[in-house]
């Protein structure tokens, strides 16, 4: 475990994984620190994370990625299945010599949590799923939008993405911020977004989210426009023992804009692991 391994070392790193280069960073902890993997959203890479991992870091090792198609990952054959981005986190954490993690997920992040739980339950020690599903979305929706972009690119869509992913005050107050996210979403590769889309769209993990054992947290924005409150809550009743946290004034990506109430909620979740 980075914790025992790696103390204290910070690495911005790449690794060659079935295929595909991934972009991933370890930020070591002293020995017998818990290690928490974050996996980030569609359009989006590990910057999203950033102001929850510095609330963290010294606490608990932690790992973040690229997932394939995102950010500085290669991009691999799209398009994808959920799968393949199960296999990549596998096999990152295999040769980060990880198991027994706390994995926290949103959105697609939050499914290559529960298929890695179901592949190898032996890498997970618990879960974080923040603004996700068991299943997002229809495939009427996904195929919209792979139409789309695919037409007219990733920008032509953005406006409606950003006030999915934002609340309106957010959008308003902080037009900087906003624009910066614009930039990370439309400069994903569109084989990257259209390819997760895809995987996305052909999976339904309502039988195994039913067979989770683990300690899970699915915590949610009460006015996140893509994975609402209601679909969290399902997926909340659906995991046996799951506990169920909105988080006021956040959308879809309340690692953004509340990271101060999402740290609370991680380090009190992980304290009753502890216990």
């Amino acid at each position: 475990m980075p914790g025992e391994a790696y103390p204290g070392r910070t690495a911005l790193q790449f690794a060659h994984l079935n295929g595909v280069t991934l972009h991933y960073q370890l930020i070591g902890a002293p020995a017998g620190k818990p290690v928490i993997v974050f996996a980030n959203s569609l359009g989006s890479d590990f910057r999203i994370w950033r102001d929850v991992i510095v609330r963290l870091a010294g606490d608990f090792a932690i790992v973040t990625y690229d997932k394939r198609g995102h950010g500085l990952s290669d991009i691999g054959n799209a398009p994808y299945t959920m799968d393949d981005h199960v296999a990549d986190l596998e096999a990152l954490l295999g040769m980060l010599k990880i198991d027994g993690a706390i994995v926290c997920g949103l959105s697609v992040g939050g499914l290559i949590a529960q298929g890695l739980y179901a592949k190898r339950p032996d890498l997970v020690r618990a879960m974080i799923l923040c603004d996700t599903g068991h299943k997002i979305g229809t495939a009427e929706l996904w195929n919209s939008r792979i139409e789309a972009i695919e037409r007219d690119g990733i920008e032509s869509i953005s406006d409606t993405i950003l006030e999915r992913w934002f609340t309106k005050s957010f959008r308003t107050e902080k037009p900087d911020d906003l624009a910066g996210y614009r930039n990370m979403l439309c400069r994903t590769p569109a084989a990257g977004y259209v390819g997760t889309a895809a995987a996305i769209r052909d999976t339904d993990f309502t039988q195994q989210a039913a067979a989770i054992r683990v300690p899970t947290l699915c915590v949610v924005g009460e006015e996140d426009g893509s994975t609402p409150p209601e679909l969290v809550g399902e997926l909340a009743k659906i995991i046996p023992g799951a506990r169920y946290q909105p988080i006021p004034n956040a959308g879809h990506l309340p690692c953004i804009e509340q990271p101060v109430v999402l740290t609370d909620a991680i380090r009190a979740f992980t304290d009753l692991l502890a216990q």
